[in-house]
Parts: structure tokens; C-alpha cells; sequence
């Protein structure tokens, strides 16, 4: 039953993703009209976001209206399903902004036994990421697999900052001391998307700081399901306030480099 449920929220989600991030590609190709900040200068959202959440919503009400609705941007609702969903309508807004092409909308449902289905779709690479709990991980139905590699100094490491200023000056002070240690650093912009990519290959590992359950929802599903151990960057089970994605054979060695780059 559990499988079957998965299954069908994840032909939801998929349905939905592709709809509403046709619509915001379509927007973002015309031109944006309404640009604000929320918590920082740097934490952008603009018309889209909030479109794209709204338009979420009333799909996933019509469809389930007794599951329950956490959205970034504010929406929501509680429902009696024992589903959740948890929905970044546009996860990358800056990218969006200057329409850089490494935006997503992502949907994850979750049940009382964590992360159920997840959608991740990326509309300017027409890229769909999928995943439900047991049953793997796909790209556009093709499964994959994370990558197997047991070197830290091979690793290409994915990592992000927060928008605080305060916090990015102690991220980006770990930097000098992580970049000599491994292969290179990347800084994407969509935490979804950088799961995505450890998932599929392109990444060997991502560890982020500050983030929110809409920014993990969906893609630490994608990325457990294609074989990444998923926990904190100082052990223990999965925080927003600081996760690590990566295949097995690197998660300790890429722990103990970032607590030690800390010193």
C-alpha cells in the first residue's frame, strides 16, 4: 500500500512540477516585473515564487485536500492524511533571477516514517528527478546511482551559503582549509539541485549549513535512493541546520575535514 501511495504521489507531484515550472520558464523568458527581498538583501523572491506556490497548492488541495501543506513562501495547510508535503516553489531564486539555468520547483511528500516521494524537476534543463522510498532513484525514468569513489582527495564537493552575513564569513572561512584537501569545490545556488547532482553523478558530495525542511524535503530522498548515506556534518541523523550528502565511502573523511576545518 505504502509503494503504491508513493508511486501515485509521485505522478502527482511530477504533473504538477511540470505544469507550474512551464508556466515560471515561460515568465522568467518574458521578463520579471516584481523583485523583493526577504530576510537579507541577498534572499531574493519574485513574482514567480509566489505564483508558482499558490498555483502548487491549489493543485495538490484539488487532488488531496486532506494532506497537510508546508510552502516556503508561506503557504499552507493541515490536513488529517498523516501526508505532508513540503513544497520550494522555486528552490534557486537568484539563479532565476539571472536566469541561470539551475533553478527547480521541488516537492516532497513525507509520512510518519520521514521522506515518502520527492519531485525534483528543472525546467531549464528539462530535467526530472524522482524517487520513491525503497524504489530508487530517476532522471527522466532512467535510474541512478551516486558515485562510488573511497578517495576524499578525488571528491568534487558541492557546498552552499547562507544568507546571513555573519554565517557566510565562517563558511567561506572554512574554504582555504577544505580546497587543498579534495578535487575542487562547486557553489550552485539550489540545494535540490546540488542533492540531485551527488544522486546522479556530477557531484561526489554536498554539505550545506542553515537550510530549511522545503530545501531538503525532496532531494535528500533522491540522493538516499541512489545510494548516499544522508546525515549531519557533526553525526547523527539528517538537520536542516547542517547536512552531508555522499556516497559511503567518503562521508567520514568529509565530516572530520569540515569539523576540523573549523579549528
Amino acid at each position: 500500500m505504502t509503494t503504491s501511495l508513493a508511486v501515485d504521489l509521485v505522478n502527482l507531484a511530477t504533473t504538477i512540477a511540470h505544469e507550474v515550472g512551464a508556466v515560471a520558464l515561460a515568465g522568467r523568458k518574458r521578463g520579471l516585473r516584481e523583485v523583493s527581498t526577504k530576510s537579507t538583501s541577498t534572499d531574493m523572491v519574485t513574482e514567480y515564487d509566489k505564483l508558482t506556490e499558490a498555483s502548487i497548492i491549489t493543485a495538490l488541495r484539488a487532488a488531496r485536500p486532506d494532506d497537510s501543506i508546508v510552502a516556503e513562501e508561506g503557504g499552507g495547510h493541515t490536513g488529517t492524511s498523516g501526508i505532508t508535503w513540503f513544497v520550494d516553489p522555486i528552490d534557486g531564486t537568484t539563479n532565476f533571477l539571472y536566469d541561470l539555468p539551475t533553478w527547480t520547483v521541488s516537492l516532497g511528500a513525507h509520512d510518519a516514517d520521514g521522506e515518502l516521494a520527492a519531485v525534483v524537476f528543472c525546467p531549464p534543463l528539462s530535467e526530472t528527478y524522482t524517487a520513491t522510498r525503497g524504489g530508487g532513484a530517476f532522471l527522466n525514468d532512467t535510474r541512478i546511482h551516486c558515485n562510488e569513489i573511497n578517495d576524499i582527495a578525488h571528491c568534487l564537493i558541492a557546498t552552499g551559503f547562507n544568507y546571513s552575513p555573519d554565517n557566510r564569513l565562517i563558511q567561506a572561512a572554512r574554504i582555504p582549509k577544505i580546497i587543498a584537501k579534495i578535487r575542487d569545490i562547486r557553489r550552485l545556488g539550489s540545494a535540490s539541485l546540488d542533492l540531485c547532482f551527488v544522486a546522479v553523478g556530477r557531484y561526489d558530495a554536498y554539505y550545506e549549513e542553515h537550510l530549511f525542511p522545503w530545501d531538503l524535503a525532496a532531494g535528500t530522498l533522491i540522493a538516499k535512493e541512489s545510494g548516499c548515506i544522508i546525515g549531519s556534518i557533526d553525526g547523527g541523523d539528517i538537520q536542516p541546520s547542517a547536512i552531508l550528502a555522499s556516497p559511503p565511502g567518503v562521508f567520514t573523511q568529509i565530516q572530520d575535514l569540515i569539523r576540523n576545518s573549523n579549528s
